[in-house]
């Protein structure tokens, strides 16, 4: 083995084009007044008007105007006055004198020219605001005064000072489809600035685009492209980047801009035709361009996505972070499982991220050529491994606990113990083998107890058997008193009948007697209420530390569980006087595992001491067993690490050595689909974790581990009695 070290398919560009135009077409409402827009750019709208609340909705410029100026001697006069005290008095002063001769004579020429003048001196002095007012009011009155076209673009300029974008926007670019030369530059720039604002990208893009086709300096020419860069990186969408792409000719400076950002789009999209089109394209019209080099690697890339290397495997694995210690843990069991072979392994550090997993992932199928991929661990990054591997089609074998994940694909399998295994092993066992029928359960509000107390129960009435009490405790509870008194119907007394007529009788047996020997009496009887053991088994899917604990407050609620030891049974049947005693089995999940404690006994032992014994849980491996896989992989483990494995250094090593035994086998798959076949097909595969088989689902199916417990340890239960049990 050789190792070293190292993240909707796009329909036709002119089919979204057509689409969008219909989008926007049958969004179109007609202005209010009237008038129109250029062609390829929004016209007035309610929602353009931002921020004007002195114009009517729709275009704010009607065609014609709706008040025909008189000439009036008087206000003729009045205006000559305000002009000439205008020529030395401050700019306000004058502006308002100005507004003093509209408000006095509001329907003639020198009212309309005097709105003109206040509105150039609020311009002038930066009072924008009410700039706006007197141009929006002298515009919509009248939009052919002879000072219109001033007007007009000193409005939109200030639309853009005080932030009312949309409508610098349309002005500014209306005026510039008029205009020549530098205005025209210099308009088509500041509409181009609004419309970015307003969140217009496309717009602004096509503008900025259009300018660097017809700047006249060098200078013009890189400012141009450099602002379409700006807008295609993050800001302007594919649709608005395709849109302008349609028609654009490669001699456009910016061409090579648009063109490269498609490519890269298209590359998220896995679109690898049109990603090998536009690429191809690119380096033919511009094989010098800055952008060339990184256009050459992507080809190369998309190229390489289908060049396996057949004996390459890569693995996903938190190498840092804070899931450090089980990336290396996994590591472990599938260096070993790799070792004397001539498998390439390339392992990724993961650190524990989703987008660096991502990032790994593309890297082991685009540059490494993988044939297949083992990982990740965590949930979230499993989800995005396995997105991405059905994306790119790469033979994805996960390592994670979490449900459901093969379903994202075909070429998505899964090696780990999960939760509904576990529930349906123990299930299988309890019924099955042992005729339970019957049951109770306690557990932990987390995610894993609740997951797990579910699956149980759903198993349990698929095959007919009854949920008859459950109970959940917080996590980090240490007293389990009142969820087993609940159990057995200790707790609600006053439900009980027994308990009603217990009352009453005492009652009429202390009448007389004094407080004292009342309440003893009441106590007494309160006592020998039975409890109702209505179940079975109890199922507890907890850590071993919390069984420790909610075991004996079981026994304390007379819940006989230690049914395996005739001693203590026969001990019981004294202490309590009742021949036939109701036993109860407790029955666990992996997390029941301990290491051994300081008497060499496994901790659940040690603390659970007798009320823990003749219990039975399940687990994805025990190092212990007697299964010849098992045993050999537990050798080879010690000899190599001079230490016991756990459940992660044993899947890690059976997913390893599934890998190696299909690219060593006669007819070795030579693509990742040969991969992915072999794999889905692979049958009685003898693992340190059990006999496997990939289902349907892509799951992995294998006898789980039933362990017994009792005052010596912890003991499998014999292959030969759980043959017939569900895995995982």
């Amino acid at each position: 083995m050789h190792t070293h070290t190292m993240d909707v398919r796009s329909s036709p560009r002119r089919a979204l084009l057509v689409a969008l135009t219909l989008l926007m077409t049958a969004c179109k409402t007609p202005s209010a007044v009237g008038g129109g827009s250029s062609p390829g750019h929004s016209s007035g709208s309610p929602s353009s008007q931002q921020g004007r609340d002195d114009v009517p909705q729709g275009d704010p410029f009607p065609k014609k105007p709706t008040i025909k100026a008189r000439q009036d001697e008087q206000a003729d006069r009045a205006l000559s006055q305000a002009i000439a005290q205008a020529e030395t008095a401050p700019r306000k002063q004058a502006a308002e004198s100005f507004l003093a001769v509209r408000k006095a004579y509001p329907e003639t020429t020198a009212g309309q020219e005097a709105l003109y003048r206040a509105g150039v001196l609020f311009y002038d002095s930066q009072d924008y605001a009410n700039a706006r007012k007197s141009f929006n009011e002298l515009l919509f009155e009248n939009p052919l005064h002879p000072q219109a076209p001033d007007a007009k673009r000193k409005l939109g300029r200030a639309a853009l000072e005080v932030g009312a974008y949309r409508d610098a926007y349309q002005m500014l670019f209306s005026l510039a489809e008029n205009a020549e030369g530098d205005e025209r530059t210099q308009l088509l720039e500041q509409a181009a600035q609004a419309a970015e604002k307003a969140g217009l990208f496309g717009q602004a893009l096509q503008i900025s685009v259009d300018l660097a086709g017809n700047a006249r300096t060098p200078e013009a020419q890189q400012a141009a492209v450099a602002r379409v860069q700006q807008l295609v990186e993050g800001r302007a969408g594919f649709m608005d980047v395709a849109r302008v792409m349609e028609e654009l000719s490669p001699s456009n400076p910016s061409w090579p801009v648009l063109s490269f950002k498609l490519a890269r789009i298209y590359y998220h999209l896995r679109d690898w035709t049109r990603l090998e089109e536009t690429l191809n394209r690119f380096l033919a019209e511009a094989p010098n361009h800055p952008f060339a080099g990184q256009a050459r690697e992507l080809l190369a890339r998309a190229t390489r996505r289908v060049e396996v290397r057949s004996k390459t495997v890569g693995v996903l694995l938190p190498m840092s972070g804070k899931y450090k210690a089980v990336g290396e843990a996994v590591l472990r069991g599938v260096k070993l499982a790799l070792a004397g072979s001539d498998v390439e392994l390339v392992v990724k550090d993961t650190q524990g991220d989703v987008n660096v997993t991502g990032q790994a992932l593309e890297q082991l199928a685009f540059d490494e050529g993988a044939i297949a991929v083992l990982g990740p661990i965590t949930s979230d990054e499993s989800r995005r491994a396995a997105l991405l591997a059905e994306e790119l089609q790469v033979p994805l074998l996960t390592l994670t606990r979490q449900e459901d994940i093969t379903d994202i694909g075909p070429f998505i399998f899964r090696n780990m113990l999960t939760n509904s295994a576990q529930a349906r092993a123990i299930a299988d066992f309890a019924m099955k083998q042992k005729g339970f029928k019957s049951f109770a359960m306690l557990y932990p509000n987390l995610p894993y107890g609740v997951e797990l107390a579910n699956d149980f129960w759903d198993h349990v009435v698929q095959n007919g058997g009854q949920v008859r009490g459950a109970e959940t405790y917080d996590h980090d509870q240490t007293t389990f008193t009142s969820e087993a008194k609940k159990l057995v119907g200790r707790y609600y007394l006053e439900d009980r009948l027994d308990y009603v007529e217990g009352v009453r009788e005492v009652q009429q047996q202390t009448t007389g007697q004094d407080a004292f020997r009342k309440r003893k009496a009441m106590e007494k009887m309160k006592g020998n209420v039975e409890p109702i053991v209505d179940f079975d088994a109890i199922f507890i899917p907890d850590e071993w530390k919390r069984v420790s604990l909610v075991a004996p407050a079981l026994a304390v609620e007379d819940i006989v569980t230690n049914a395996c030891d005739a001693r203590d049974l026969e001990r019981i049947r004294k202490t309590t006087g009742k021949k036939d005693l109701k036993t109860v089995m407790l029955l666990g999940t992996n997390a029941w595992s301990s290491a051994k404690g300081a008497s060499g006994l496994p901790e659940l032992v040690e603390r659970g001491g007798k009320f823990v014994t003749c219990s039975v849980y399940v687990d994805g491996f025990f190092v212990d067993s007697q299964r010849p896989a098992t045993q050999r992989f537990v050798k080879a483990y010690r000899k190599e690490y001079n230490a016991d494995p756990s459940l992660l250094e044993a899947y890690g090593y059976d997913s390893a050595r599934m890998v190696r035994q299909l690219l060593d086998s006669k007819q070795p798959p030579q693509s990742r689909g040969e991969f992915r076949e072999s794999l889905a097909n692979l049958k009685d595969f003898d693992g340190a974790t059990g006999k496997t088989a990939f289902d349907e689902k892509r799951e992995a199916r294998k006898p789980l581990f039933l362990l017994s417990v009792d005052s010596k340890g912890v003991n499998e239960v014999q292959q030969d009695k759980t043959a017939a049990l569900g895995g995982s």
